[in-house]
């Protein structure tokens, strides 16, 4: 009933579970990992429009979509219009959707008047917002936040100014940037978003498994869910989610042999994008998220972080998941 299809402008979705873009954690390798498990949309991590109108080359990386199986869609974070809307043409040739961030809590992109920093600014907002759709070749999508605090809750009037803009669809996270990551994503802001427009309405925050997937889509009525957290260790997340929707049953639990098929696929698909150095550093919170929880974790994770040679690592491994 709630797994569908989902239309994104003219970019159909096989399904409406998506993976969030999140910074330091959605690069190509962990892309790829989770396309295995059939979300319906990817989305990079985010990227400066001031970085790709100066040609930086680390961004260019951060773009890197070599061998990715589409839909993928590429977010863009600032908040100058002339920058937004050139990067919105350069992404929009690499990916299948453009997607604009107004929802990063992070310091250090807030003091610059970009990503939830611009929840209070509906009108800069709007300029940046048409700046992108005009320049984009593809699609537009919106993520925001509820609000900037609990004294400017604005995501209602933002998602009608944002659809009015020309934006495809709209993602919610239902928290305030001051909450950042604590206490519980806000249901019901969610829903009212989705009351108030025409175009999808997809709900982020707190999927985490089955249940919480299938609370999102009863309570809010959304078009489709975003998960982030939820992902981290666990990419299985989308196939579990895709197959209790589709049955009402869950899966069993996932083998730990199968775990560690999955790990050694994405130290590999690591390696091919990065020097082994960087490759197995970047691989050390992946592993203790894919360990979270594990008898002795605590005490692996301390062993692997010293770990800097690809083949020891892969020993410890597999001695570990006996």
């Amino acid at each position: 009933m709630y797994l569908k299809k989902l239309k994104i402008g003219n970019v159909e979705l096989e399904n409406n579970l998506i993976l969030a873009p999140m910074a330091g954690v959605t690069d190509l390798p962990f892309r790829k990992i989770c396309k295995e498990f059939r979300p319906g949309l990817v989305c990079t991590e985010m990227v400066s429009s001031k970085a790709i109108f100066y040609g930086d080359s680390k961004t260019k990386l951060l773009m890197n979509t070599n061998g990715e199986k589409r839909p993928i869609s590429m977010q863009i974070f600032g908040s100058d219009e002339e920058t937004m809307g050139y990067a919105a043409e350069y992404v929009s040739k690499l990916a299948d959707i453009v997607d604009i961030n107004m929802g990063c809590p992070a310091p250090k992109v807030v003091k610059n008047g970009d990503g939830s920093k611009l929840l209070l600014n509906i009108e800069k907002a709007e300029k940046v917002i048409r700046s992108v759709v005009k320049n984009s070749g593809k699609p537009v999508t919106l993520k925001l936040r509820k609000g900037w605090d609990l004294n400017n809750i604005v995501a209602v009037e933002f998602a009608q100014m944002a659809e009015r803009a020309g934006i495809s669809a709209i993602t919610i996270h239902g928290r305030t940037r001051t909450e950042m990551y604590s206490g519980k994503a806000d249901l019901d802001i969610i829903r009212k978003v989705k009351e108030s427009v025409k175009i999808p309405v997809i709900g982020n925050g707190d999927i985490i498994d089955e249940e919480s997937a299938t609370s999102m889509f009863e309570y809010t009525g959304v078009d489709g869910i975003m998960i982030g957290r939820g992902t981290f260790g666990n990419p299985w997340i989308f196939e579990r989610i895709r197959h209790f929707l589709e049955t009402g049953e869950k899966l069993p639990e996932i083998p730990l042999q199968e775990k560690l098929r999955v790990i050694k696929n994405h130290i590999e698909l690591e390696l091919q994008e990065k020097p082994e150095i960087t490759a197995i550093r970047e691989m050390r919170k992946h592993i203790a998220w894919y360990t979270k929880n594990m008898p002795n974790s605590s005490d692996f994770r301390n062993e692997i972080n010293k770990i800097e040679d690809k083949d020891k690592l892969v020993e410890k491994l597999i001695e570990f998941y006996k």
